[in-house]
């Protein structure tokens, strides 16, 4: 298949499009880099070095032989969504490329506005583009669990039986996004569902739990082909942070009782979930929803394994959370869509935490002790004026 990957470049989209080349598909990577402009923004970087896309397109292309396509600009800029589009005519489109933070939508009023109007307005160009240039091509969309929230009722897949008054109709599950990134993924969600209503498209939205793990077959291959590794508070996921943090000897630090729960899985299976999406598409018109995790583990969980594995003593240290969430509550989530299709998960277990741990102590001396506390503040509406996040 002809197979574009928008955010190419990132975290998820640099393994994805190296994984689907392998496969043998014609790969094409769009990105505006601006994941790499975040990090100048904050002050911080990746803890594993990572190269410019053009290594790292120069140098795939030398380990494996493939070649990828690289078209370089911005969703939001309608023509060039329109140009690549026709231009790479697509069978299937993989969208990695929004921002990704909930803490970086929260910092102030700008970044909020920022986070929604590229997010949205930017799926709605690829929308647009993909109905007049590519109405066949397959949409697999990188939606959050998140957008979910943490109610007190089991979570479906994308939809729930309602019975009211006495009439029943399957509707979309009720949302309750915690950030303005998380809603940026509502509203994804609702237009796309909305454009395949009304235009035939066809789409698989994956709502993917908190992912772990930076080594695949491809990435582990050279070097050059590495993915991110973030650990601030900003960008980090809380498994990395944790690693780090027992690493460097500093506290595990844990907000509020650790008791939120999420659903998390390892980055080999995002992208054999990807695949998996890839292959066995959607119908035309239809708009699907796979929840995309394997396991659900707390933040307290997540700590004391992290302790209990850790060359060196660890402690745990509780903080105040600066996110407004439930501390406690009930979290049971359907996740078996995937699995019908095939997934074969790997599960977190002490032989991949050993491994992160391993990852982190190469690279320890890149490790900026200062990033790792939370700057961002839920409670506090600021505007841009007043905002600062950067590290000095």
């Amino acid at each position: 298949m002809n197979i574009l990957v928008l955010g190419g470049d990132g975290y998820l989209g640099w393994p994805t499009a190296l994984h689907l080349s392998a496969r043998g598909h014609t790969v094409g990577i769009v990105d505006n880099f601006a994941r790499r402009h975040y990090d100048d923004e904050l002050g911080v970087e990746s803890l594993i070095p990572i190269r410019s896309l053009k290594r790292r397109v120069d140098t795939w292309t030398r380990v494996s032989g493939k070649e990828l396509a690289v078209y370089s600009g911005d969703l939001t800029d309608a023509p060039f969504v329109d140009a690549t589009i026709g231009d790479f005519a697509p069978d299937a489109v993989v969208h990695f490329a929004e921002q990704r933070s909930a803490p970086y939508s929260m910092i102030d009023r700008e970044h909020a506005v920022y986070t929604q109007v590229n997010n949205v307005s930017g799926t709605l160009n690829l929308l647009y583009a993909l109905a007049e240039r590519a109405p066949h091509a397959h949409l697999v969309k990188l939606g959050t669990m998140g957008e979910y929230g943490t109610p007190n009722i089991d979570i479906e897949e994308g939809f729930i039986e309602i019975t009211h008054r006495g009439r029943t109709d399957v509707l979309p599950f009720p949302m309750q996004p915690g950030s303005f990134y998380h809603l940026s993924k509502v509203h994804d969600s609702h237009n796309i569902r909305f454009a395949c209503k009304i235009w035939g498209l066809r789409a698989t939205d994956l709502h993917q739990g908190i992912v772990y793990g930076v080594e695949t077959d491809e990435t582990t291959s050279h070097p050059d082909l590495a993915t991110r590794f973030d650990y601030d508070a900003v960008f980090g996921t809380v498994l990395n942070r944790f690693i780090v943090q027992a690493v460097v000897g500093h506290p595990l630090t844990v907000y509020g009782s650790g008791g939120q729960t999420r659903g998390m899985l390892d980055i080999r299976d995002t992208l054999a979930c990807v695949e998996l999406a890839i292959l066995n598409p959607a119908d035309q018109g239809e708009y699907r929803v796979f929840n995309q995790f394997t396991e659900t583990f707390s933040v307290g969980q997540l700590a004391d394994m992290v302790k209990t594995l850790s060359p060196r003593p660890a402690r745990i240290e509780s903080l105040p959370d600066p996110r407004v969430e439930a501390q406690e509550h009930y979290y049971r989530a359907a996740h078996t869509k995937l699995l019908d299709l095939g997934l074969k998960p790997h599960l977190l277990s002490d032989t991949l935490i050993e491994s992160l741990f391993a990852v982190v102590e190469q690279h320890s001396h890149r490790v900026d002790p200062r990033v790792i506390h939370p700057t961002v503040n839920w409670r506090q509406p600021r505007s841009a004026a007043r905002s600062t996040v950067q590290v000095d």
